[in-house]
This record gives C-alpha cells, structure tokens and sequence, in this order.
C-alpha cells in the first residue's frame, strides 16, 4: 500500500486545520477516549469502519495499534483488524481518520473475532499486520544511541527537553 499520506513509522499523521482551530489539547495530544468510534475512511473514501480501541505498547509507552470494528451491522458480524497506529492519518477537518488503502483493501486485511484476539505482543504476527499495510513495526524505530541506562535521555544531554528555555 503506498504512502500517499506521508506516515511515518513514529506515529499517525494529522492533517486540517487541526491546533489551529481546536479548544483544548487536541489535536496532538488527546485523550484515546475522544477518539473512540471515530470513523475511518479508505483511499477512496468509503467508510469502511470504526475506532473501537487503541492498544498500548506499555513497555515502550507507545500506541502499536488501532483497532478497527469494519463490516457488520450495529457490531453484529463486524470482524476487527489491527491496524497499525502510524498507518492512519487524522483529518480534523472532517472529524475521522484516513487509511492509506482502499475499500476493497480493507475487506481483505487479515481480521479477528471479537472473542479471538490474537497476541499482538507477537513480533512475528506483528511484522505481518505491519507489511500488510505497507508500514515499518513501530518498535524498529527504538532509538538507543543517546539515552541512558534506564532509557531516559540523560539530563542536561543534547536531546534533553526544555520547559520554558530551561533543559529539564
């Protein structure tokens, strides 16, 4: 699948007038709730699902993938596809989320069960879901050259964060 949209293997792509327009944090940082059921349009621009949930990497303290409700009526006969997180791009202007795919694409993206979740800590199924979508795994993009033992960036170090013009 192409890259017409720009992802990048760190995360989703925001498009719209975005910050510009928003009241309060959003839109690149939200609460995972206020995108709950959001709808996602194909290439092509069909519908062709909804935001059901957003998993975690919780070691790594990333987003690996989107969970895509598609298919079915009112979540009856709707199967789930893992979608990874940097292969979707938000459109605040349209109040959805955009896959770099088309309908028929999506039809056809490997899927699971609501009652048969597969282990998405898998690196091998991973892979997997992350070539069908054209995308690199969001954890072959883990930076180690500058940080420290405990994987922090070591304070007062060159990519240390700034607060006001302060390093932290």
């Amino acid at each position: 699948m192409s890259d017409s949209m720009g992802a990048s293997s760190a995360g989703a792509k925001i498009v719209g007038k975005g910050a510009a327009t928003a009241a309060g944090p959003g839109p690149d940082v939200m609460a995972a709730s206020t995108l709950d059921g959001n709808s996602v349009r194909s290439s092509d621009g069909h519908d062709v699902g909804s935001l059901k949930e957003i998993m975690l990497d919780v070691t790594s303290g990333r987003i690996a993938y989107a969970v895509l409700s598609s298919g079915g009526f009112l979540g009856i006969g709707d199967k789930l596809l893992a979608v990874p997180w940097n292969a979707l791009t938000l459109d605040t202007d349209n109040h959805c989320f955009r896959i770099d795919a088309t309908a028929e694409q999506v039809r056809n993206s490997p899927g699971f069960d609501k009652d048969s979740w597969p282990s998405m800590a898998d690196h091998v199924w991973a892979s997997t879901v992350h070539q069908h979508y054209g995308r690199e795994p969001y954890w072959s993009s883990d930076r180690t050259s500058d940080v420290g033992p405990s994987g922090a960036i070591p304070p007062g170090g060159v990519d240390a964060p700034e607060a006001g013009g302060v390093k932290l």
